[in-house]
């Protein structure tokens, strides 16, 4: 099993996209898995929710579990699958970022400002 870490991630830290900010949280939490780059996880409390839909992708993660997807939509456009969520977690490693949405960096914007 891949060594994950969840640490509070320090600082605020924002989601954006062309229409503006989506997420501004100071209660981001940050997740490293084995030697990958750390993951960013936003509370839904400091997301605009209004502004995703979930959509009707699902991955599967081993140490983690069944992944949902949400698109974006926004005025100036619709960004399908921009981020995910684990509903539901029963691996303690990882239950703190359950209900937590992670942003796709390479679709919006992903910054500690």
């Amino acid at each position: 099993m891949a060594h994950i870490t969840i640490t509070p991630a320090e600082g605020v830290w924002t989601v954006r996209t062309e229409d503006g900010v989506l997420v501004e949280s100071r209660n981001a939490l940050s997740l490293r898995e084995g030697g990958m780059d750390a993951v960013i996880y936003f509370p839904r409390a400091d997301i605009a929710m209004a502004l995703l839909e979930k959509t009707d992708s699902k991955t599967r993660c081993p140490h983690k579990g069944e992944a949902s997807y949400y698109a974006y939509l926004g005025q100036s456009a619709r960004i399908d699958d921009v981020a995910w969520s684990y509903e539901s977690i029963t691996k303690p490693d990882a239950k703190d970022i359950e209900g937590h949405l992670a942003f796709y960096g390479s679709k919006v914007a992903v910054e500690r400002i």
